[in-house]
């Protein structure tokens, strides 16, 4: 058996852009529960609470853990260049276009969780 710890996209929301994300791993898991344990917690203190800050606080917290999961989560892109330079995951964040970025976060997101399937073995 071949096991291969990414997982390979096309692009549905920029046709000829392909992007590869990395798969769950133990080692993986550790490590972005660790990246994602203070500003979670953060974020769901603020978003307990009624007072607009706290909304922005919350706001920003969500938009941080989306930036952790792309970071941690992308391993590469092809097809697309951001102002002129071979996008990546820090382009992608600063200057890359929302619609890819959504697409490649729902992307990490499923393939850092276990199906029904997986669950049950």
């Amino acid at each position: 058996m071949e096991y291969t710890s990414q997982a390979e996209h096309q692009s549905i929301t920029l046709p000829g852009v392909r992007y590869k994300v990395a798969r769950m791993s133990l080692g993986r898991r550790i490590e972005l529960a660790k990246r994602l344990r203070e500003i979670g917690l953060r974020g769901a203190f603020h978003a307990a609470g009624s007072g607009i800050e706290d909304q922005i606080e919350a706001s920003i917290a969500h938009h941080e853990i989306d930036r952790i999961y792309l970071k941690w989560g992308l391993v590469g892109i092809e097809g697309l260049s951001i102002d002129g330079c071979e996008a990546g995951p820090d382009t992608l964040i600063e200057s890359g276009p929302e619609p890819l970025v959504a697409e490649i976060l729902a992307a990490i997101r499923k393939e850092s969780n276990l199906s029904e399937e997986e669950r049950k073995n």
